[in-house]
């Protein structure tokens, strides 16, 4: 296998044209290959082959891809760690994922109890002859991509090459991207999206890829005048930023050939506003990390049905399915089913997720949708309790683990609450045992101990008891009713 995303796989491109920047350093493709031929080097001498994993813990920089690409070199996987992450949660990652060196951004950095190199240290030139890349095969594990889920704790998504490069191929011909395109990346890269979308797709074409370290609104068209990129990919809530920029604010996007919306649910509102005020040409698209990033997106040129995510994508397939197991009809509601060649593996280390969610060559998505006569598909609701907050999953359990885990606390529950900018924001509920002293403001410090800052709830209350449906569960309907807005 010799998949199109790999940087020595573009030989035949310009060796001296632009490839890839980030804030502080720009590289031509033949300074990039250098890099990460270096790095390889460094990373085999601590032992790292086929079959292992590098944990990669660093915020959105070149160095991120060139240890990704070094590890794909040298025949192992890689799993990028949020460097948000606190201490317990970026350990159990590293511990779960089998990795056996980790890059990361200094001596203070969580590393699992494993082999360290700090990006300071990352080799950028090798003296001797570069070692030649391992031939992968298709099954060959490359990311392990973690997503948290129902039970809590985050789990492993086993991604393929062969699912990487089905992915980032389908990405690179829906959007008939070129040795012309240029892509702005400004989501965070331990997601799928930034990695296909942005950054892979790019690459298999021999684009260039700008790198942004962290987003901000007010700088963002800044970049957009400087670099001169013609494509970009944001959540919904990077758009709502940017429609709240002052009036004042009109920035010369010419360059801009689409931009592509995922990852959460966005109104038809924001989308016509950004297009008006922005001159944009806006996709939105769908996907999941366990389909390796999209798999329904509208196109770039053709019928755009605004309020749909498009229809699926070359390769795969969509489904809708009722609560009875039979196929809906056209228009009809039910739970989203996908196959194709970007169905994940599975979950690492968990035979029985993997069973639930992967059935008869189907990936059950736990989101609700309808298809139209023409086959695009609007994602009505979500089966799980998933919160997405500025574009970031968030799994109730998990922050009811933590809260739970502290003494005093009986139940907890979380529930998400519409916000204008974020989409979502998560609020918790919390009762104690009878005799507990405890207060919102030290559940608040314990969430902020234990969980990244985009986890932890904006409030808590302390409830005398937590309404509970006629089988004893929690009630959380009525706990996400009081959360909505009031008619006036």
């Amino acid at each position: 296998m010799r998949p199109g995303y790999l940087p020595w796989e573009r030989l035949r491109m310009s060796d001296d044209a632009p490839c890839v920047r980030d804030d502080d350093v720009e590289l031509t493709r033949a300074q990039f290959r250098a890099r990460i031929e270096a790095f390889a080097a460094q990373l085999a001498a601590t032992g790292f082959g086929r079959g292992d994993v590098l944990a990669i813990m660093l915020p959105n920089r070149l160095e991120l891809l060139v240890a990704l690409f070094a590890a794909w070199r040298l025949g192992g996987a890689a799993t990028p760690v949020n460097p948000a992450f606190t201490a317990s949660e970026a350990d159990h990652q590293i511990t779960d994922s089998g990795a056996v060196v980790v890059v990361n951004g200094g001596p203070a950095a969580p590393t699992g109890g494993r082999t360290a190199i700090h990006v300071g240290d990352m080799r950028t030139a090798d003296s001797g002859a570069p070692l030649p890349p391992v031939a992968l095969r298709p099954d060959d594990l490359a990311l392990l991509i973690y997503t948290s889920g129902s039970t809590g704790r985050p789990k492993g998504v086993m991604l393929d090459h062969a699912n990487v490069e089905a992915m980032s191929g389908t990405m690179a011909a829906h959007f008939s991207l070129t040795e012309r395109d240029h892509c702005l990346l400004v989501l965070p890269l331990f997601h799928a999206n930034a990695i296909m979308v942005s950054a892979l797709a790019t690459i298999r074409v021999g684009g260039q890829l700008s790198i942004v370290g962290s987003f901000s609104a007010s700088r963002f068209f800044d970049h957009v005048e400087k670099l001169r990129p013609t494509y970009f990919s944001a959540v919904p809530t990077i758009y709502a930023l940017l429609a709240s920029l002052p009036d004042d604010v009109r920035p010369d996007t010419s360059s801009l050939r689409f931009v592509v919306c995922g990852a959460a649910p966005v109104s038809a509102e924001l989308l016509d506003r950004c297009e008006e005020r922005f001159g944009f040409t806006m996709v939105e698209g769908y996907g999941l990390t366990e389909g390796t990033c999209a798999s329904a997106c509208n196109p770039v040129d053709g019928v755009r049905k605004l309020g749909t995510v498009g229809p699926a994508l070359p390769g795969q397939r969509i489904a809708i399915v009722r609560e009875d197991g039979s196929p809906a009809g056209t228009g009809d509601i039910g739970e989203v089913v996908i196959s194709g060649p970007t169905v994940m593996r599975g979950y690492l280390g968990k035979p029985e997720v993997t069973a639930e969610t992967l059935v008869g060559g189907w990936l059950w998505t736990g989101d609700v949708g309808r298809l139209d006569e023409d086959g695009y598909l609007t994602i009505v609701d979500r089966v799980k309790d998933m919160i997405i907050r500025g574009g970031e999953n968030i799994y109730p359990k998990e922050i009811e683990a933590v809260l739970t885990a502290v003494p005093g606390v009986l139940e907890a529950a979380v529930v998400g609450r519409p916000d204008d900018v974020l989409g979502e924001s998560p609020v918790a509920y919390v009762s104690l045992y009878p005799d507990a002293r405890i207060g919102d403001d030290e559940l608040l410090e314990h969430c902020r101990r234990h969980l990244t800052r985009v986890k932890v709830p904006e409030r808590i209350e302390i409830l005398d008891g937590l309404p509970k449906n006629p089988v004893g569960k929690t009630d959380k309907p009525t706990l996400r009713r009081s959360l909505q807005p009031q008619p006036v």
